[in-house]
């Protein structure tokens, strides 16, 4: 396949093609194969296909837990409320804090849901794809939870937003 790279593309304005694009945010939460509790905020979120029920998401190789989300084969994709701004926030970060005043339970494959949510995809590892500096995740919907009417956390243009 040839390559498609174009070093002459501003980055900034890419970022800003693709922020003009609204997105869902949600965090994706697994366990460190311990007891330990993994959580990112990620908004590359996409439907895959109905039967079997996949979706993707991607992971920057910069993130401080990119070899624990990469390695993890069950985790849950946490779908934020509007009202969660400061969870999405919290999450987007790196430390120890991340966690910290979070309710959460476990959930059927063992990764945490954060609670209350707009709703949690539990899922489990498909396939993963190296691509640039993120890899690429297709994961199978095992599970779906329902968190209610409350409406989803919005992000457009570099800031969160509302439906209204």
């Amino acid at each position: 396949m040839a390559s498609t790279e174009n070093s002459s593309l501003d980055q900034r304005a890419f970022r800003d093609a693709v922020g003009s694009f609204a997105t869902g945010v949600m965090v994706m939460t697994c366990t460190d194969g311990g007891e330990g509790l993994i959580g990112v905020t990620m908004n590359s979120f996409s439907s895959v296909s109905l039967d079997p029920p996949l979706v993707s998401f991607c992971i920057a190789e910069s993130l401080t837990e990119f070899e624990t989300l990469l390695e993890t084969d069950n985790f849950a994709l946490n779908l934020l409320r509007e009202d969660q701004q400061d969870l999405s926030n919290q999450f987007a970060k790196t430390g120890p804090d991340k966690w910290k005043g979070v309710s959460y339970r476990k959930g059927p494959n063992s990764a945490p849901i954060i609670e209350p949510n707009h709703g949690v995809l539990m899922c489990t590892k498909h396939a993963q794809y190296e691509c640039g500096d993120h890899y690429i995740v297709v994961a199978r919907v095992d599970t779906l939870v329902n968190g209610g009417n409350e409406p989803p956390l919005i992000f457009y243009r570099g800031k969160y937003r509302q439906l209204s």
